[in-house]
């Protein structure tokens, strides 16, 4: 589902700070090589994460997701100085494809990529995050948000992306595990009084959550 007009979207993403060479690159060689390639961030989130990332400086961030990591090179662009970026994948396919991109950034040195599940690997990290991106199985989005919001410091952030699949989150009719789960995460986010929310509709939806 789009969510804007086509040609409205074209527009702004004329009027948008273009994507650097390397992002280029992976957007071109998802989509040839890459099973599911609209799992990737895009253009316009991809600015839009970069934009928070550098809004907020944050030391340290979580992705859990990784994909191909068009989004985790995102985020790094906001890191500060001594800013680290941990990204969480459990597709060992890609993880040599993944680290060559990372490589190839300025941020390499900033980024590690963990491989593995995430719900086994949260808990052995102990951070303190000021950003956390979700972009995993959606059946464990609410999962991933408890586990990592007492890391999160006051005044950091949870994002999640994804959150209005495709449109399928106010379509009484779709009850799949998925739709299921993130109506749950959507409801229970709102609901969470140690957070302010915003849904935006953008994408797929992107849930921006702010811990008091």
């Amino acid at each position: 589902m789009n969510f804007i007009q086509q040609d409205i979207e074209q527009y702004s993403e004329a009027h948008t700070t273009p994507e650097n060479e390397l992002l280029t690159k992976i957007t071109r060689e998802t989509y040839l090589e890459v099973l599911q390639p609209r799992m990737l961030s895009g253009h316009l989130q991809g600015r839009l994460l970069s934009m928070f990332s550098k809004m907020i400086e944050p030391k340290s961030i979580l992705e859990i997701g990784t994909y191909t990591g068009y989004s985790a090179l995102c985020l790094a662009e906001g890191l500060s100085e001594t800013g680290t970026l941990v990204t969480l994948d459990k597709n060992i396919e890609l993880f040599d494809r993944v680290n060559r991109y990372f490589s190839e950034s300025i941020f390499s040195k900033k980024i590690k990529m963990i491989q593995g599940d995430a719900l086994e690997l949260i808990p052995n990290l102990k951070e303190s995050w000021d950003l956390v991106f979700i972009d995993a199985d959606k059946e464990n989005y609410y999962e991933y948000y408890k586990m990592t919001l007492p890391n999160v410091r006051s005044g950091g952030y949870i994002i999640a992306d994804n959150v209005l699949w495709s449109g399928k989150v106010i379509d009484s009719s779709a009850d799949d595990p998925d739709t299921i789960a993130l109506r749950a995460f959507n409801s229970a986010l709102v609901k969470d009084t140690s957070v302010e929310v915003i849904l935006l509709p953008i994408r797929d939806g992107l849930t921006v959550a702010r811990k008091k």
